[in-house]
């Protein structure tokens, strides 16, 4: 009897924890670009919508790149460096961003990225 009510507990506080993560996890934390450079770009949404485990590993990811850059960047001693660590988390972001779009493609979610060009005539 016990049991069954530990069940309905967890069933009715279960999907409030689920639900609250999200809103948590969907904004990760950038930091802003290196001298003369534009900011790497880091979804701020996941795809189509789906919080998923591939979401959440890829928030994880970007968390994790974004803590070693500053690390590196406060033991760095000289501007040589400086551009090893931001090109060391571009790298990190850019593989993040590969795993997670190839990890959506495998579940059949369409991916897809607008790049938008400007001339200047």
């Amino acid at each position: 009897m016990m049991s069954k009510l530990f069940r309905n507990i967890l069933a009715g506080t279960l999907p409030l924890v689920v639900l609250a993560l999200p809103a948590q996890a969907g904004t990760p934390r950038t930091l802003p670009a290196r001298d003369g450079a534009h900011a790497p770009i880091v979804r701020t949404e996941p795809v189509q919508g789906v919080y998923n485990q591939s979401w959440y590993n890829y928030v994880a990811d970007i968390n994790e790149a974004d803590k070693e850059l500053t690390s590196d960047l406060k033991r760095a001693t000289d501007r040589e460096d400086r551009a090893d660590a931001w090109e060391e988390y571009e790298v990190e972001l850019a593989d993040a961003d590969k795993d997670y779009v190839k990890e959506m493609r495998q579940r059949g979610y369409k991916v897809g990225r607008v790049t938008v060009l400007a001339y200047n005539d």
